[in-house]
């Protein structure tokens, strides 16, 4: 029987009709009338396995489908049949198609905006061959020289210190795509000195809080950020993926590198998908030394109260009386995405009152760097920032000091740079291995004090070791993923070993010449799971 063939109304009902057919026989049949009734029964059986056939090739046909049922009217009193079938013909049950798995990262779905948690929880061991103070960040210019007593011991400890905690909030309104990031670490400073006998009770601090809002060609971010100086791996993004702060664990990068994380305001244009150019204005700040047992400068012994008030000498308080924001231009261009270059320039103003000539002073200051991050080869990426400035020495994470003051009041930048290059190879997916050289130089500033003899500023004879000429530092270490999952988060496995030189500008007869430090870390990370919705297109 051909396939094409479809059961219709009719063909049921001429079947129930001739299985019916004796029915309607009111009164007996005739002699000879057997034969006949006989040849009409085998015609009904041959019948019912024609429709038996097509209902077997319906039910193929509608397999794929769920079919309506069909309309089944009811027989009335006397009816024998009618274009209704009697029976309903079979319907094969629905197939559920279960759809393919997909991943399922911690992030929720309001409207159409996106909010997902990030962050991570580490432990981290480090040891040190110097007793060099204790945080996960490295003072690169604060080595223990061997003679003093930091110089003598090691020190080893655990800490959690820098896990992190944030959100991230994405979405799109009327043409504007907004995004929203905030990220916290616990190296606030303690309100109590119980950190180690009975309790950890360390901080939360605040590491960035921006809103960032995009519109075709033209952005603007406000908030707490990664300065705009600090070198980009693509793009002026001030987002943590997108910037070079190395691989390493070490809190404070790699020795040279120039950063902050400040409040501010940011404007970018994308000229095209290539180009990237920005300009910020960021939270200034005149600093002269002593942050984290940094170098210092020597004031005059007139104006020694200018320090901690109106020059910052890392009194932890913003009493500076800065005349403006820093302000930084930078382009950025990406023509693959193995290749980024970048271009930046920064201007600032320093200005002090000297309340014994009654005299106001003010400087400017500034400086740029110039960035590349190349793709060598698929695996393998060259990484190079070199940075030059006169008064931007606190971009170099506190390590050199703005100005020196001298004996009138006047101010006086000193010259700053630093350089950071290395490779960063990535062996499989899973294993990630860096080398990384940073150096920093601080430029020699003198001067002479109102009694004509005695030598004030950085740098000049007899000044103490802490003043650093420069700072070498030699780092490497690997990253190894051991488990991750889209749905979970991953756990990584990490290590580090940093060697730093510091050179000071002089060093008492008789004294080491220069300090070092041996530095291990060993890190266990497990981070939160999610990524980032995709980007809109402009």
């Amino acid at each position: 029987m051909s396939q094409t063939l479809r059961p219709y109304p009719f063909q049921l009902a001429l079947a129930i009709f001739l299985a019916g057919a004796p029915l309607l026989a009111q009164e007996r049949p005739p002699e000879g009338a057997a034969a006949e009734i006989e040849q009409l029964r085998q015609m009904i059986a041959d019948q019912q396995k024609q429709i038996d056939e097509l209902r077997r090739m319906l039910v193929e046909q509608t397999s794929a489908r769920v079919l309506p049922a069909p309309a089944v009217r009811p027989l009335r009193l006397g009816e024998i049949a009618s274009f209704s079938p009697i029976l309903p013909l079979a319907r094969p049950a629905p197939v559920i198609v279960k759809p393919a798995e997909e991943d399922a990262p911690l992030q929720w779905k309001i409207g159409d905006t996106t909010i997902q948690p990030i962050g991570f929880a580490d432990l981290t061991g480090t040891w040190k061959d110097k007793n060099a103070g204790g945080t996960v960040g490295t003072n690169f210019g604060s080595i223990p020289y061997s003679n003093v007593p930091g110089g003598k011991l090691s020190e080893f400890r655990f800490s959690s210190q820098i896990s992190r905690l944030g959100f991230r909030l994405d979405g799109d309104w009327k043409g504007v795509h907004y995004l929203g990031y905030s990220e916290f670490d616990f190296m606030g400073t303690s309100g109590s000195n119980n950190l180690s006998v009975s309790s950890g009770a360390f901080v939360p601090r605040m590491r960035m809080f921006l809103i960032d809002l995009r519109m075709g060609k033209f952005e603007i971010m406000a908030g707490q950020a990664w300065s705009m100086l600090t070198p980009n791996r693509k793009g002026l993004s001030p987002l943590p993926e997108d910037l070079f702060v190395g691989f390493g664990i070490d809190l404070n990068a790699v020795n040279g590198l120039p950063w902050t994380r400040q409040p501010g305001v940011r404007f970018l244009y994308h000229p095209s998908e290539k180009w990237t150019l920005g300009a910020s204005f960021e939270n200034p700040d005149q600093y002269i030394g002593v942050s984290a047992g940094g170098p210092g400068i020597v004031l005059p012994s007139a104006l020694t109260s200018l320090g901690g008030g109106q020059l910052d000498n890392s009194s932890n308080v913003q009493l500076t009386p800065n005349a403006h924001p820093d302000f930084i231009l930078k382009a950025a261009f990406d023509p693959t995405p193995r290749f980024h270059i970048e271009a930046a320039a920064i201007e600032r103003t320093f200005r002090v009152w000297n309340p014994n000539a009654s005299r106001r002073f003010m400087k400017s200051g500034g400086g740029f760097s110039l960035n590349t991050s190349v793709g060598l080869t698929k695996n393998i990426r060259f990484v190079s920032n070199h940075f030059w400035s006169e008064g931007g020495g606190r971009y170099l994470a506190g390590n050199a000091p703005d100005v020196i003051v001298r004996s009138d009041g006047s101010l006086s930048p000193i010259k700053a740079a630093g350089i950071v290059s290395g490779f960063e190879w990535k062996i499989v997916p899973a294993l990630q291995l860096y080398a990384y050289y940073g150096g920093a130089y601080i430029d020699r500033n003198t001067a002479v004090d109102a009694n004509g003899t005695t030598l004030i500023g950085y740098g000049f004879r007899g000044s103490a070791n802490t003043q650093n000429r420069t700072m070498h530092e030699v780092t490497f270490g690997f990253n190894r993923t051991l488990w991750k999952d889209p749905r979970y988060g991953a756990l990584n496995a990490m290590s580090q070993y940093a060697y730093v030189l510091r050179n000071p500008w002089f060093m008492a007869p008789d004294s080491p010449k220069n300090a070092h430090d041996n530095t291990v870390f060993m890190s266990m990370r497990y981070t939160l799971p999610g990524r980032a919705p995709a980007p809109p297109l402009h």
